[in-house]
Parts: C-alpha cells; sequence; structure tokens
C-alpha cells in the first residue's frame, strides 16, 4: 500500500506550506518530482491526485499546497512570493535523500517553476530539471476571456473576496516596479537546467504564443529545452493525459544522469 507522509513546512518568509510526500512505487531514491498546482488549485484535488499517482511510477512524488490555497497560510501574490513555497518542497526532497529533483508545474504553477528555478539555483532551492506545463509567458495577459476574468478575480476587492468563499485567498498587496522576472525571462536563466515545455493546441486560457516564447527565450540562452504541443489538450492538471504525464515522467528520467532502478 502506498505509503504518505505529510508535513507543514515553513517558508524562508515564514509561511506554512501543506505537503505531501509519495514514494517511488518501484522504492528508488534517485528521483523526486515535485508537482506543483494551478491557481485555486491544491494537492487534495482529484485532478493532482491523478498527476501524482501517475509519476509516482517514474521516481518519488512531493506535493505542496501553494500559499493562500488549501491547507497552506498566507494569502497567494500569483507567481511572486511562490518561489520558496517551491524552494521548501525541493529542500524536504533534499532532506529524504533524493539524489535528483524535477519540478512540474502547471498554469500559474508553472510560471512559478521557472521563475523558481532561476531565481533560486544556489541554494536549497536548487533543481535539476523543470517540466512547465500550461503555463503564461507574460505577465498581465487579458487576451482571453477566462484571462480577463481572472484578473478581476485578483486584482478588485469583490473579485478577492469571491475567490475568498471559494477556498483560495488572493493578498491584496498589488505589485510594485520592478516586477517579478516573467516566466519567459526566467526560463533564460536557467543555464544548465533542463527544461521541458508542455501546452495544448486548444489552451483556452493561454495561446500557444506562451510556450513558444518561454521555449524560444531559453533556446536563444542556450538552454537545454524541448516543446511538446499536445493536440487536443486544453488547460493544466483537468485536462492533461496520462499518455502525457507518463512521457513527462519519461523525460524527467532520461534528461538526468541518475537512471537506473
Amino acid at each position: 500500500m502506498e505509503q504518505r507522509q505529510m508535513q507543514t513546512l515553513t517558508t524562508t518568509d515564514g509561511v506554512d506550506i501543506s505537503a505531501v510526500h509519495v514514494p517511488d512505487s518501484r522504492g528508488r531514491t534517485d528521483l523526486c518530482l515535485v508537482v506543483v498546482h494551478g491557481f485555486t488549485g491544491n494537492w487534495r484535488q482529484e485532478r493532482v491526485e491523478r498527476v501524482i499517482g501517475r509519476l509516482a511510477a517514474f521516481g518519488g512524488v512531493m506535493a505542496i499546497d501553494m500559499r493562500g490555497h488549501g491547507q497552506s497560510g498566507g494569502a497567494t501574490t500569483v507567481g511572486d512570493d511562490e518561489i520558496h513555497d517551491v524552494e521548501v518542497a525541493v529542500s524536504w526532497a533534499r532532506a529524504l535523500g533524493y539524489g535528483a529533483v524535477v519540478t512540474v508545474g502547471f498554469s500559474l504553477g508553472g510560471a512559478v517553476v521557472l521563475r523558481e528555478a532561476a531565481l533560486m539555483a544556489d541554494g536549497p532551492g536548487r533543481v535539476d530539471a523543470v517540466v512547465s506545463v500550461s503555463a503564461p509567458a507574460f505577465w498581465y495577459y487579458r487576451g482571453t476571456r477566462v484571462m480577463r476574468l481572472a484578473h478581476w478575480l485578483v486584482e478588485t476587492r469583490p473579485g478577492r473576496l469571491v475567490m475568498r468563499a471559494r477556498g483560495t485567498r488572493v493578498s491584496s498587496r498589488m505589485w510594485t516596479e520592478p516586477l517579478p522576472v516573467p516566466p519567459h525571462e526566467a526560463a533564460a536563466l536557467l543555464g544548465e537546467v533542463p527544461l521541458l515545455v508542455v501546452h495544448g493546441d486548444i489552451d483556452h486560457y493561454f495561446p500557444l504564443e506562451h510556450p513558444r516564447a518561454i521555449h524560444e527565450s531559453a533556446r536563444r540562452s542556450g538552454v537545454r529545452t524541448d516543446l511538446w504541443v499536445e493536440a487536443g489538450f486544453r488547460h493544466a492538471e483537468s485536462s492533461i493525459s496520462e499518455s502525457a504525464l507518463d512521457r513527462i515522467g519519461a523525460w524527467a528520467r532520461e534528461c538526468l544522469p541518475v537512471q537506473g532502478g
């Protein structure tokens, strides 16, 4: 039977983060995949649990509730301070003895894992590869109806009250200049960390200009990067196929020097 370990982690800026660790189904400790959900998600949701269960065939899996979501504390800053949430999860994976750590983020989580890998490369948040699924490339994108609604929910007091009633606490602190490094620029800062960008051809949040911008930014800077545009895939955890998850798990193992087991 699957042995889960649930833990409350505390970030460097003092926020309690709910996390779960699921061991590799084959008992290996060479690779841990850290799953980071999208906006309004948490690791207990069925769609996220499906991702966790599928990836456990390829390595240990750790998943978190980002700040303001699920059973974590704080309030979401929609991609800025969440890098600390991923950092503490990666640090826990290292403490558990995993030889390599790959972050796998969806939508907002896909933006966060890019930023964390780029900005936390010299500390306990250092990762060995990044998978960014259905992520935005740019901040403040309003080119689709659903993203115009999302901005209202985040940027207005009535919208934030609606979100709180639905279980997601959004910070009222607006970003100031200089803005957080956007995902496409973060992709160019990954150095030797491999990147996989996965996106659907019918994504109704972020059209294909987003994954292409992330991929091209990484490629131009010399990062090893792969772009998969998935036919019939809409957006994030709720739509990604089991076959795509299997290929993500295989990619994580194949791109690392820790194969075996």
